[in-house]
Order: structure tokens, then sequence, then C-alpha cells
């Protein structure tokens, strides 16, 4: 079996796939109810300056899915819950009443107890969360695992708080801080004890010989006689539960533009703590895949899941930049539409959470991950997508992505023909459902070709792709894109070159 996979899907259905006691180290970084909509930030190229669309929406309401997964806690039938995590669900009921917090809280209610299933009886579960709905999060997870053997090992404190004067609030301190809970399955967890240098005045203190460091001390006999011993220094200071780690913002090289992306120093002491070599590593929210990306680099195994699929297709693109396109032979992707039945599957989602994947699988698929979601509020003109292609002396010009799942005509590909016009594009990509008529074809030929000088070749202005196309691997060609997203290092200094055309 392949222990590095990647799933495009709700990882309450994912989680409940994979086999119990199975995963060593699981971290989230789930949504922490904040109310607000988060926005993947693009590369700043031609004329848009600050390029960016939806990547997630935290927020939540109380509906006919939260009322079932209720039920589903308190009634316990299945046996999957313990009497104390029914008992805390019927409580927080009375307290909170139907609300946003409420269903927040049943979501993460039967997530966590997936993750608790999985996890092996030496495993560790890391929550990240901030102080919005912590408080309500610490009480679960006792529910949990203290209700099950486990046990709470630390509240840990990310300082995140960045060189400079900071932020100025007049109603308050400023916030610099997440919070991340620890708690183990069992009193048998992996644990490996991190340490941190010595400070260099300290380190002054010491003499060196073949051994190491040393500072020599006298010890007393019973009989007052007194002697030398060397004291060598220990491998370093123990760490705290306070971590000190710069957040990813401003021009930083890890920064891809992903809303919430973590420091994969944050991640690299969680996972050598937790885990050994070859271990599992599971992340359910795993967004940009930083979790991934650092247990890909200290040789773990590991699962990553997510709901949205820009965050899959930004994950294949941060490991193929690190380690090069032969990376993902060895890593099982799933969810990703492999056939028309899944495809119109993924159309047909009524999911409000979902609304726009099929769109965003297509345009991303078809270009290669190299254009961007259109999320623009307000009438977008039938435009779900953009990238940028060089077109000689005149710079860049954008190619306009359309996608329609349903039924449509020349009308559909007149409209689009007149996007394209107005927005001065290089060309235009509308992508079907369903096979084009012959009236759309001739259309979509009255658009002409454009000449691209850089490329030195005719292309048709509006091209007509089909999601079957699609799934037998056509993709975007006759432009020379650029990147819309930030490039991610390469690991172990692995230069290879990625081309797309």
């Amino acid at each position: 079996m392949n222990k590095r996979q990647l799933y495009y899907g709700d990882n309450l259905d994912v989680m409940r796939t994979i086999p119990a006691e199975t995963v060593d180290l699981c971290y989230i970084d789930p949504p922490f109810n904040s109310k607000r909509d988060y926005n993947q930030i693009y590369n700043n190229i031609g004329k848009e300056d600050k390029a960016q669309s939806m990547a997630f929406v935290d927020t939540w309401e109380w509906n006919a899915r939260a009322e079932a997964e209720y039920k589903e806690i308190c009634e316990g039938k299945s046996g999957a819950f313990t009497a104390q995590t029914s008992d805390l669900m019927t409580g927080l009921y009375k307290i909170l009443g139907r609300g946003s917090l409420l269903s927040y809280l049943v979501s993460m209610t039967l997530r966590i107890n997936e993750i608790h299933r999985v996890l092996k009886p030496t495993g560790s579960f890391y929550l990240h969360c901030d102080p919005t709905v912590g408080h309500y999060l610490k009480i679960v997870l006792d529910a949990i695992f203290c209700g099950q053997g486990g046990d709470f090992k630390n509240e840990i404190i990310w300082c995140y708080e960045a060189s400079g004067l900071g932020t100025v609030r007049h109603t308050g301190f400023p916030s610099k801080h997440d919070c991340i809970y620890w708690y183990s399955k069992s009193k048998k967890m992996t644990y490996n004890p991190q340490y941190r240098d010595y400070k260099p005045e300290y380190k002054a203190l010491y003499k060196q010989d073949e051994t190491g460091l040393y500072r020599e001390k006298w010890r007393y006999k019973p009989n007052g006689e007194g002697y030398k011993v060397r004291q060598y220094m220990k491998e370093g200071v123990p760490f705290s539960d306070v971590w000190n780690i710069e957040s990813l913002t401003g021009p930083k090289k890890e920064r891809l533009g992903y809303p919430t992306q973590k420091p994969e120093a944050l991640l690299e002491k969680i996972i050598k703590a937790s885990s050994n070599e070859g271990d599992v590593v599971l992340d359910a929210y795993c967004g940009c895949g930083t979790t991934v990306a650092v247990a890909q680099r200290l040789n773990r195994q590991w699962i990553g899941i997510d709901i949205t699929y820009q965050s899959i297709a930004l994950i294949l693109k941060r490991l193929t930049e690190a380690y090069g396109k032969h990376v993902t032979d060895d890593i099982a992707v799933g969810g990703i539409p492999r056939d028309m039945e899944s495809a119109v599957a993924l159309a047909q989602k009524k999911d409000d959470r979902l609304r726009k994947e099929f769109e965003k699988w297509a345009v991303l698929t078809y270009s290669d991950n190299r254009a961007m979601i259109n999320d623009k509020k307000g009438k977008d003109y039938g435009i779900d997508g953009r990238a940028r292609t060089l077109t000689g002396r005149d710079g860049y010009k954008d190619v306009l992505f359309s996608v329609k799942s349903g039924k449509a005509g020349s009308k559909e590909i007149r409209d689009f023909r007149g996007a394209i016009e107005r927005e001065d594009a290089a060309a235009g990509v509308f992508i079907t459902l369903k096979e084009p008529t012959k009236d759309m074809k001739k259309e979509a030929a009255t658009a002409g070709v454009y000449h691209n000088e850089h490329m030195g070749r005719e292309v048709e202005k509006l091209k007509i792709v089909t999601v079957e196309q699609i799934l037998n691997g056509e993709r975007l060609s006759g432009h020379l894109t650029t990147d819309m997203y930030r490039k991610a290092e390469a690991a172990g200094g692995n230069d290879e070159q990625m081309t797309f055309q």
C-alpha cells in the first residue's frame, strides 16, 4: 500500500476509509470559526496588482446537515462516540443553541473523533487554534481523548510576532500567538525530546576535549578531600511550551501566498518530536501542504486531505518544484475526477462549500495548475479563471477560461467572445462538460486567431475544450504561460527545471 496519499474531498468521508490505528501523528490547522473568507494571493504580473481568489470560507451555519451530524453524535447508535462526547454535545446545545458556533463544534467533534480512531496507541494529535473557539475545542478534546485513556500533554504557545514595531491597537493588546493543543492517545506515546542550542556566552564558559564541551567542578569526599570532575554539556536546552517562530508575513522565500500558511519550522518541531522516520503523518486540513512537505523532507510517510481543488493543485505543484516531477510517482492521489462519471458527480454536488469546485478542477487541470481562479463578486461575464501568456514586446496578456457544466449554446460562446474582446485578452478557452454543438463550434471559429509573437505561431482566439478531452490528457498549448503561483523552494538544492506550454 502506498502510504504517501493526497485526497481531494471531505476529510470526514476520507478518514472513515482509513483503517483504525494506522497513523502515528496527526496535526491539523482547521478553520477557527473566524467568520471570514480567506483568499489565495497570486503573483503580481501585469495590470492586476493584487490578484487573488477565495481559498476557503470560514463561516458556519446551522442547517439540515448540522442537525443530522448533531443527532449522530448524541444518539451514538454506532457506538463510535463516548458517553462523555454525547453528553458534552447535549450540554453545548442547551448553552449555545442552534447557531454558527454549535455547527462548527459539531463538525469538529466528528472529525476529532475519527482522528482518535485512526491514531495508533503510541500516536499523538496536535490541534492548532486561536482564542476564538480554542476553549471549546479543548473540552471536546478532553471528552474524546481523556475519556478513552488518552492524555493532555501540553498547550503549546506559538508566538509569531515579527521584528519591528508591530500592530498598534487602541482597544487592547495586539494578538501575536496561536495555541496548539497536544494530546496522546495513550500513556505510551512516541516522544523525541527537542533541544535548542546554548547561548554563545554560556558556551564560552566551557572547554573542549575529545568528548565535547566541559566545565571542571569540585566534588568532595566524606573526609573533606576535594577533587575535580569534568561536567560535559548536554545536547542543549529542552524546548519549553512557548515557541518563538516568525510567521510568514512579508517577503519570505517560503511564502506561497496561501492565506493561513504556517512556517515549516513549526511543523518540523512537531513532526520530529512525535514521530520517527517511516511513520505515517496525517493532516486532514492540509491547505497549501506545509505538513506534507515537511513530512516528505523528514522521510515520513504522509496522508494529506483537503476539500478544495486549489489546495490539491498547489500541494502537487509545491512538491514537484521542491523534489522534481518524479516525486508524484510515489504519491497516490484520490478524489480527483478520473472519468466522466466522477466528473459529472463533482459538477452536480449540492454542497454550497463545493459550488465552484468543478470549475476550479477544470481550469487548474487544463492549465497544468498555472491559472488562477476568478472569485470576483458581481457579474463575472462568464470568466472563471485566467492565465497569463508572454506575447512578445507587448508584454503579458490574459488567457481567459469559462466553464459550463450545464446546457450551453452559441449564445454562451458569443458572450465569452465579447468578454475576451472587452478584457483585451490574448485568447479564451471554453470548457464544457457536454459535447459542443455545431453552432458553438462555428461561433468559436468566427473569433479567428492571433499571432503570438513570442511563440512565433498562430493560436486560436477562442478554443472549445471538453471535459472528456481533459480527462484524456489534453492540456493548454500554444501559449507560453507564466506562473500565477509563487514558486516553492527546491529541496536539497534540486534545480530541476520544469517547462510548461
